[in-house]
């Protein structure tokens, strides 16, 4: 399929449109024990070298993108909220304006991506993920955490969750992609609205 003039048109007024949905993302307790928890699972099992470069997707006002640094890595993070660009470039960090489905970096680029709470906000998460494929080194790793829907939450009405599937969609979405998915684990806890749960997922892009 090949997208017509009018085909590019028409999309571009649909992300005219929901570019309104974003909003800032200013660091929280929970998403900050979760982060630094997870950051440290995962680095704990696969380790990556000194100056790996990571992409952190949707990096928010720079939580993790902070502890990838104190791990002496090289992080680089994208967001589309223009607040949150703006609180992380001035900690200094290298983050960019861009749309996790259309990412502006070469093949090969990445050692780690990191993925939490945004792969959600995508309109084709299948395509978004063929763009993560792209952009990874082989054997690298891709971490993806989503809120699982139907909890107390209800995460599928949040304003730009277009993509809350369910955990056996995002494991067909991963695997064909080409990702060798590596864990799959619950992260469940209590909220004041009541029980709640995310869905983390670890995978390889294969050598």
């Amino acid at each position: 399929m090949k997208l017509t003039p009018s085909d590019i048109d028409k999309l571009e007024q649909f992300f005219d449109k929901i570019k309104s949905d974003t909003y800032p993302e200013p660091p929280s307790q929970l998403h900050t024990a979760i982060t630094q928890r997870m950051i440290g699972e995962v680095f704990q099992r696969y380790g990556l070298p000194d100056g790996a470069a990571i992409l952190d997707v949707g990096c928010g006002q720079g939580v993790a993108l902070e502890l990838f640094l104190q791990r002496n890595l090289k992080p680089i993070g994208i967001t589309l909220n223009r607040d949150d660009v703006a609180a992380c470039q001035d900690k200094g960090y290298e983050v960019y304006e861009m749309d996790q489905s259309f990412l502006d970096f070469p093949d090969a680029t990445f050692d780690l991506i990191w993925c939490r709470h945004c792969l959600e906000h995508s309109i084709f998460p299948y395509f978004t993920l063929s763009e993560f494929f792209r952009v990874m080194k082989p054997g690298a790793y891709l971490y993806i955490e989503v809120p699982a829907p139907d909890t107390s939450c209800c995460h599928q009405d949040n304003q730009n969750h277009y993509s809350t599937l369910g955990k056996s969609a995002w494991r067909s979405l991963i695997q064909r992609t080409g990702f060798q998915i590596l864990e799959l684990r619950d992260i469940s806890f209590q909220v004041p609205a009541g029980p709640d749960t995310y869905w983390a997922m670890i995978q390889q892009k294969p050598v």
